[in-house]
C-alpha cells in the first residue's frame, strides 16, 4: 500500500508507534503501518497531531490536502528535497534560451500524438462515431505534419488549443448524453465527466511536482508554459504530456459503469457537479490501480527533463 486516501468527516489522526491511529469522536477505530506509504491524501475536515507531519517528513511521506466537497486542492507538505543549486541554475538559464521553444514543440507534439492514440482506440469499440473519429484523427495527423521546431510558442499555443478543439469535439460524444458533458469545463466542472477529469488532473498535477521537487528542479520555471505567479509551470508542462491518459481513464470508468450521472451532486452556490463522498470511495482503488502504471512514466519524464537540462555534464544525485 504505497497511497491513503483519508476522507472520514472530524476524524482524529495520531502516531502510535510506527502506525498512524484513528480515533472519532474519542473512540480508536483502527490503524494503518507507516512503513509502506509513500503518500496520503488528506480530504475534507479532519485534525492531525503536529507529530503526524513530522514523522511524513523523517519518512518522506508526502501529504496533500484537498477540501472536502468540491476536491480542490489546499496544499502539500513533504520531506527534505534535493538541494541540487546547480542544476535549478541551469534551469533558469534554459529558460530564457531556445531551449525552451524546442521542449514546447516536443511537448504539443507529443500531446497531439496522444490524442490521437485514444481517439484511434475508440474508434475499435464506437462504429457508429467511425466517421467523426476518423475525421478528427486525419484532422490531427495534419496538424502533425506541419509541425516543427521553428515555431514560436505563441504560434504552439494556438495550434495545440485548435487541436485540443478538435479532439475534444469528439471525445465529448464518446459519453452518453444523459452526462451532459458538451465541452470541458473547470472552476467549477459542470457535469460527471468533467468532474472526475478535474480531479484526476488535479491529482497527477502534485504527483508531478512531487517528482519535479524531490530531483531538484524549480517547479515554478516552465518551458511551453510561461511563469505565472503561484502556478507550477513546469508540472502544467508535463501534465499536458499525459493529459489524454487521463483521458482515456476517465472514459473507461464512464464506458464500463463503474459510474452514471446518478453517483455526483450539483452545488447550489456555484453550479458545480461533484462526486458524491459516498462514492469517492469506488473512486481512490480505481485511481490508484491507474496511477500504479502511470508513476513510473512520470519519474522518468521528470528524470529525462532534469538531465537534458543538466547536459549531461555532472551526475544526477540519486
Amino acid at each position: 500500500m504505497g497511497t491513503l486516501y483519508i476522507d472520514r468527516k472530524d476524524c482524529h489522526i495520531k502516531v502510535d508507534g510506527n502506525a498512524l491511529a484513528f480515533y472519532v469522536n474519542g473512540k480508536r477505530e483502527g490503524i494503518v503501518p507507516l512503513e509502506p506509504l509513500k503518500r496520503v491524501i488528506f480530504i475534507g475536515n479532519l485534525t492531525l497531531d503536529t507529530s503526524v507531519l513530522k514523522r511524513f517528513s523523517d519518512l518522506g511521506i508526502k501529504a496533500i490536502f484537498l477540501s472536502g466537497r468540491r476536491l480542490r486542492f489546499c496544499g502539500m507538505l513533504q520531506g527534505s528535497l534535493h538541494n541540487n543549486g546547480l542544476l535549478r541554475l541551469r534551469q533558469y538559464e534554459k529558460a530564457k534560451t531556445d531551449f525552451s521553444r524546442l521542449i514546447a514543440s516536443e511537448i504539443v507534439k507529443r500531446k497531439i500524438r496522444s490524442q490521437i492514440d485514444v481517439l484511434t482506440e475508440a474508434l475499435k469499440s464506437r462504429h457508429d462515431l467511425r466517421f467523426y473519429l476518423s475525421n478528427a484523427i486525419d484532422s490531427l495527423n495534419k496538424i502533425l505534419e506541419r509541425l516543427n521546431s521553428s515555431f514560436t510558442k505563441e504560434s504552439l499555443k494556438g495550434i495545440e488549443g485548435s487541436a485540443s478543439a478538435i479532439y475534444f469535439n469528439v471525445y465529448t460524444g464518446l459519453f452518453p448524453d444523459s452526462l451532459n458533458f458538451n465541452r470541458r469545463t473547470r472552476r467549477p466542472p459542470l457535469d460527471p465527466v468533467n468532474a472526475i477529469l478535474s480531479l484526476c488532473y488535479t491529482l497527477l498535477h502534485f504527483e508531478i511536482v512531487r517528482e519535479i521537487e524531490v530531483i531538484g528542479l524549480d517547479p515554478v520555471i516552465g518551458f511551453y508554459h510561461e511563469f505565472d505567479y503561484g502556478r507550477e509551470s513546469l508540472a502544467c508542462d508535463i501534465v499536458e504530456i499525459f493529459r489524454a491518459d487521463v483521458d482515456r481513464f476517465v472514459w473507461n470508468l464512464f464506458r464500463t459503469r463503474e459510474f452514471s450521472g446518478d453517483d455526483f451532486t450539483t452545488d447550489n452556490k456555484n453550479g458545480g457537479c461533484y462526486l458524491k463522498k459516498e462514492k469517492r470511495k469506488r473512486f481512490y482503488p480505481l485511481y490508484e490501480e491507474w496511477a500504479k502504471g502511470i508513476r513510473p512514466l512520470l519519474t522518468e519524464e521528470v528524470r529525462e527533463m532534469a538531465r537534458r537540462i543538466n547536459d549531461g555534464e555532472d551526475p544526477l544525485p540519486e
